[in-house]
Formats: C-alpha cells, sequence, structure tokens
C-alpha cells in the first residue's frame, strides 16, 4: 500500500528543513498554499520567529483580480517589498512539500522580480 498524499506531503516537507534553514541573515521563505489561498513567511529559525509574512487574504490583496497564479505572483511581490524595506536581501525558499509548479513557482517569481535573491 502506498502513501497517502499528506503524508508523502509532510515527508517531503522533512526532507527539505533538513538542509534549509534559517538565519538572522539569510532567513527561510516558507510557502503554504492552501485551496483558496497562499501564505508565505520569512523565518529566522535561530530565535524562532517570524520576521515578515503576506498572504493573498491581505487587505490590499484581496480586492485583487486575477486567477490564483496571477495572485500569488502578487503576494511573492508584496512580501519582497516587505523584504526589501526591512534590509533583507538573500532568503532561503521552503516550498513546504509543494512541487516547485504553478502557484508556488509564480510567488517565486514574484519575489524574484522585486529583487529577492534565492
Amino acid at each position: 500500500m502506498g502513501l497517502s498524499k499528506t503524508q508523502r506531503k509532510l515527508r517531503i516537507r522533512r526532507r527539505i528543513r533538513k538542509v534549509s534553514f534559517g538565519t538572522a541573515e539569510r532567513p527561510r521563505l516558507s510557502v503554504f498554499r492552501s485551496n483558496t489561498g497562499i501564505y508565505a513567511q520569512v523565518i529566522d529559525d535561530i530565535k524562532g520567529a517570524t520576521l515578515l509574512a503576506a498572504s493573498s487574504r491581505d487587505k490590499d490583496l484581496v480586492s485583487a483580480k486575477g486567477n490564483k497564479s496571477e495572485i500569488a505572483k502578487l503576494v511573492g511581490k508584496t512580501l519582497a517589498e516587505k523584504c526589501k524595506k526591512a534590509g533583507i536581501e538573500k532568503v532561503a525558499f521552503d516550498r513546504g512539500g509543494n512541487l516547485y509548479h504553478g502557484r508556488v513557482k509564480s510567488l517565486a517569481e514574484g519575489a524574484r522580480e522585486v529583487g529577492l535573491k534565492f
């Protein structure tokens, strides 16, 4: 019997987290994707603190028009702009067990367009 979809995703997430670790100089950009929205956080794993966050549920993005991938790209741009203001230039990308495809890829491309490096 094979693994369920959630068990497989958890196994992949653990494997990613073994190598993806956020520090003060290079925090971890963690992505969570649900059916309805996409959420991204910039985390310092040493302190165990979330430095910045952006999601498709934010006040300025709720009214945004477009499909889920276009909204994910806006979330990436918003988060990258917040990072620039906070003085964060480099991050470690954590796709959270999702494939680097679709909305996760759109969020990453949006963040890169603004100038975030990973």
